[in-house]
């Protein structure tokens, strides 16, 4: 039975006026985890049977051109059903429960690249949460449901010129006119924003306190007014484009905001929630994945008359990167299983999104190593995951803002000192 809206616990919480620390229970004493099905194993195999048929082939062409034709993907994805797979049928979607889109961000690991299913998890998991809890029916009928179709190329901005971090800080103002909203300003490290139909964009739309000032607002992307400036030059995630986008008085209609006005920090808070967890679960495999590939080649590569993987050194540091991502694992099914019940996973999903930047490049510069020549070069995909893989600590929330929010919900991040305390402490 789909359940509607899919994390109304979690909602609720996030528009608590106190939500705090303490209302995050960090130490349980029951921690369960997902299970899989047969069902998974054929979602699993549908999934792998597109990427090695439609998009494999074409990776090393779409690497060196800086982009990959997103809207021909999505759709052979959507058409497989593989999109929409915990949304209401109503709008294209499959109803099915979290556990089976944990196994589709896995097996998107098996693509050649980082850049490809970072797009995609953009489009489904990162740019949509938002419009799927909190959208109008009409909104959802206009862009929810052409973009679970593969319609329609989402993605998400927040990011700005000026900084990326401080989402308070965010300086894209939308000024009421009438029926309409008139947004200027501009955004920042866009993926998806070459090619995206529309940008669920974060943005100021009053001047009250930053917490409450803020909206999210659906723009179309083709509205006069809007400018793709550039598509950035990245060292790698290279298939995916990213962009500079500016708006120039640019009118979409009052309605197109999502929600509430003036909720949009508290929604976007909650989108981060699914990005991190959605990430750090296809991180996950990809380690799993190269720690294979690097045992598969030591076992077969000879030096001083014995295979590499005989050195006890190899092995023993294989081993202990195998143990190291178990661990992750059961931490990202954990939480997983938690945001299936509709419990708040900021406090695990920042603890993954952490370990999984910090870990993945660990992982990925020790396989490179034992690769040798090799592995610094094209020819061998490890090369593509070390420039991929490092955007896993910048993109999503910094490793320091994870640090952050862990920090808080620990109760251990100092609070900013009161204006008395400032005076008291100048006069001092």
């Amino acid at each position: 039975m789909f359940k509607k809206p899919l994390f109304k616990s979690t909602i609720n919480l996030l528009l608590n006026k106190n939500y705090n620390s303490k209302t995050i229970n960090i130490n349980k004493s029951i921690i369960r985890t997902v299970t899989f099905s047969t069902e998974h194993d054929e979602l699993r195999k549908t999934c792998n049977r597109i990427i090695e048929k439609d998009i494999n082939p074409f990776v090393n062409e779409w690497e060196a051109k800086g982009m990959y034709p997103a809207h021909e993907v999505f759709k052979k994805l959507a058409n497989a059903g593989l999109f929409g797979i915990t949304r209401d049928p109503e709008y294209n979607g499959h109803g099915l429960d979290y556990s089976y889109s944990v196994a589709f961000f896995e097996e998107l690991a098996n693509i050649n690249c980082g850049g490809i299913a970072t797009s995609i998890l953009v489009h489904t998991d990162m740019s949509l949460p938002a419009l799927v809890n909190f959208g109008s029916d009409e909104l959802k009928r206009e862009f929810l449901a052409p973009s679970l179709s593969g319609d329609y190329v989402a993605c998400v901005g927040v990011s700005e010129p000026s900084g990326g971090s401080d989402v308070a800080a965010l300086r894209s103002y939308a000024r009421r006119d009438g029926d309409d909203l008139i947004i200027n300003g501009s955004k920042m490290w866009i993926t998806n924003g070459a090619q995206a139909d529309f940008m669920c964009m974060l943005v100021n739309t009053s001047h009250g306190p930053v917490h409450r000032n803020k909206s999210l607002v659906i723009v179309p992307l083709k509205s006069p007014g809007v400018t793709v400036a550039r598509k950035i030059d990245k060292i790698g995630l290279r298939s995916s484009d990213t962009a500079e986008i500016f708006f120039d008085n640019v009118r979409v209609p009052y309605r197109y905001i999502i929600g509430e006005e003036g909720q949009g920090f508290m929604y976007q808070m909650m989108q981060f929630q699914d990005e991190r967890l959605c990430v750090s679960i296809n991180a996950v495999s990809m380690m799993f994945r190269f720690i294979q590939e690097t045992i598969d080649y030591c076992r077969q590569r000879m030096t001083f008359d014995q295979p590499l993987i005989n050195n006890q050194y190899i092995h023993f540091r294989l081993a202990e990167l195998q143990s190291d991502v178990e661990c992750l694992k059961s931490l990202n099914y954990r939480a997983a299983d938690e945001m299936m019940n509709g419990e708040n996973v900021t406090y695990l999903a920042s603890i993954a999104k952490l370990k999984a930047g910090r870990l993945s490049r660990e992982v990925i510069d020790s396989c490179l190593q034992y690769f040798g020549g090799m592995g610094f070069t094209e020819d061998l995909l490890v090369g593509r995951a070390y420039r991929d893989n490092r955007a896993l600590s910048i993109a999503g929330g910094t490793d320091e803002i994870m640090l952050g929010i862990i920090s808080n919900l620990m109760g251990i991040l100092p609070k900013k000192p009161r204006k008395a305390d400032e005076k008291l402490a100048n006069k001092s």
